[in-house]
């Protein structure tokens, strides 16, 4: 019987020394002989092998085939994690008790996605590793990418016997600074292949009344506006590709397509609770998403140019969708926004779930 796993992937191809610290790729198998692979370079997610309405097993998600690729990837942030904060902070500035922090600019005058060598640029050490979890641990120190403080951040991927991947983080810091951990997995339900297929004939749910309009640099303006009447209303099933190219709407021109913080709606702050779904009508995969988190970046992979992946895989514009559970873009420079400050002696924690199934 081979051992070979679904996914095709080997750990020697994901080995290798940075800086000290090893590189390696981590499987995990349900008892439906469902995986997920992870490499501790970024925490990136490089397969998610889930069945098909007849049974097929495809990868759902875009990655890599090797240590090399990943690091030297097109896309830096290709389904790996992100911090200290994901998304972008105007001009990379933001300010703490009076005093002003300056972050490394990387998206136009803006810092996105905790800089250049952010989370995603890191090999974390393996903790702990059993047949379906895996939990990495990440110090970052003080001055980091212009952060203050030393933050120590754990998190914990979970792929259950009901292939839900589970999402855990746990952060601590010696200073006052911000937090805004996510993943961000550009998920291809059709399964990953050369070329990719188009994600826009996706049918799309957002549990979201409201979400944030952006400026022309895709910086939050403040307002929380309703999704009512706007291509951006998908509390009811929308195809993707429907509205997205509606350049009348000025946020769809901002955003070169959906690049859209959603406000979820939540009975309570911290709420674990449905955030979105997505259904392909032709594979009838269907992945739903769950968070703690108030946001869900809604992006629609507007950037891609067919660049190569995994096993000969290419990457077209729009050929995946992110969903980034998170808080909110630009949120230490807009007051009432939920505080994304983590001080000494509390914990930072969030915990996401993506759950893969078959439309019935």
């Amino acid at each position: 019987m081979s051992n070979t796993p679904l996914c095709r992937l080997t750990s020697a191809d994901f080995q290798k020394e940075i800086d000290g610290k090893k590189t390696d790729l981590i499987i995990l198998s349900n008892k439906n002989k469902a995986e997920v692979a992870i490499t501790n370079y970024g925490g990136s997610i490089v397969a998610i092998m889930v069945p098909d309405a007849k049974g097929n097993m495809a990868n759902v998600i875009q990655g890599h085939d090797n240590i090399d690729d990943c690091i030297k990837s097109p896309e830096p942030f290709l389904s790996t994690l992100v911090g200290r904060y994901g998304n972008r902070i105007c001009h990379g500035k933001f300010s703490l008790d009076n005093k002003e922090y300056q972050l490394a600019i990387n998206n136009g005058p803006n810092h996105l996605h905790g800089g250049p060598t952010g989370f995603h640029a890191r090999v974390w050490d393996i903790i702990e590793s059993t047949p379906q979890s895996v939990s990495l641990s990440y110090t970052s120190q003080d001055g980091e990418e212009g952060f203050p403080g030393t933050l120590v951040m754990t998190v914990k991927y979970t792929w259950t016997d009901a292939n839900e991947l589970f999402i855990e983080y746990e952060g601590t810091t010696d200073k006052k600074t911000i937090v805004n951990m996510t993943s961000h997995g550009f998920f291809s339900l059709a399964g990953i292949a050369d070329p990719t297929p188009s994600a826009m004939d996706l049918i799309c749910e957002i549990n979201a009344d409201h979400f944030l309009p952006i400026d022309e640099n895709s910086i939050p303006t403040g307002i929380i506006q309703k999704v009512e009447g706007t291509p951006f209303d998908f509390r009811t099933p929308h195809i993707i590709g429907a509205r997205i190219d509606n350049t009348e709407d000025i946020q769809i021109k901002n955003g070169a397509g959906y690049d859209h913080c959603y406000v979820l709606n939540k009975k309570e702050p911290g709420e674990f609770s449905f955030a979105a779904k997505v259904t392909d009508p032709m594979s009838k995969r269907v992945m739903e998403v769950y968070t703690t988190e108030p946001g869900i970046q809604f992006y629609s992979d507007n950037w891609a140019d067919g660049y190569k992946g995994q096993h000969g895989a290419t990457f077209p514009r729009r050929s995946a969708v992110c969903f980034e559970a998170q808080h909110f873009p630009d949120s230490p420079n807009h007051p009432y926004f939920p505080s994304v400050v983590l001080v000494p002696g509390q914990v930072y924690t969030q915990k996401t779930m993506y759950k893969f199934d078959i439309d019935k």
